[in-house]
Parts: structure tokens; sequence; C-alpha cells
């Protein structure tokens, strides 16, 4: 069973940064199955792709309107992965959630397997 821990939420002002760790355990050997990556939701909106990444790094998947502040990045050797938040702005704060799938590179929440418990993100102007 795989489990997933994020950390690294806050609460921030427009134009800071933050940087969400997630620590997955329990894969099976063949690791390089399994995508890595994020979603989000604000209140009264449903869940959003944010970012993805194949259990080796490459390729990635970014939501477009996405792609220019945030980088999804990891260590495959420490079943982590990272998603750096740059120029953060009130539209993005939402519950971050780290998600894993095996198969191939997916924007549906739906497809995703495994889900942690979230970490909350606040950007105040």
């Amino acid at each position: 069973q795989v489990q997933l821990v994020e950390s690294g939420g806050g609460s921030v002002r427009t134009g800071d940064s933050l940087k969400l760790s997630c620590a997955a355990s329990g894969f099976s050997n063949a690791g390089r199955e399994y995508i890595m990556g994020w979603f989000r939701q604000a209140p009264g909106k449903e869940r959003e792709f944010v970012a993805a990444r194949a259990y080796y790094g490459v390729p990635t998947l970014y939501e477009d309107s996405l792609k220019d502040r945030f980088a999804i990045s990891g260590s495959s050797l420490k079943n982590l992965v990272y998603l750096q938040m740059n120029d953060l702005r009130p539209e993005d704060t939402a519950v971050y959630y780290c998600v894993v799938r095996k198969g191939d590179m997916s924007t549906r929440a739906g497809e995703y397997d495994y889900w942690g418990q979230g970490t909350q993100v606040t950007v105040s102007s």
C-alpha cells in the first residue's frame, strides 16, 4: 500500500515562493511504473491538476497556466517529489495533494490511485 505524506504548506504573501515536499512509501519493486504528481483544490472548486513526473524524473507534465511559475522535481532513490512554487498569487490558495498512479501520465484526478492528506497553501495580497 502506497502512503504519501506532504509537507511545506503555509501562509505567504503575493510574490513569495514555497516548496512542497511529498514522501512516499510502500512502492513495489517496479517503481519505474509509477507517476508522481500534484493536484490542488480551492474552496468550492474541483480538484485541479498541477504537475506530474515519471518515477525517474522524465517526462514531466504541467498544467499549462502554471508551468512558468511551478516546477516539479524529486528523487527516485528517496521516493520524494517536490513542487517549487514561485511568484505565488491569491488564486493559488488551495489544498495541495500529492498523488501517485501506476501507468502513463494523466491529468485526471480519477486516474490517480493514491492521495496524500493534503497541505494548505494560503496566499494573501
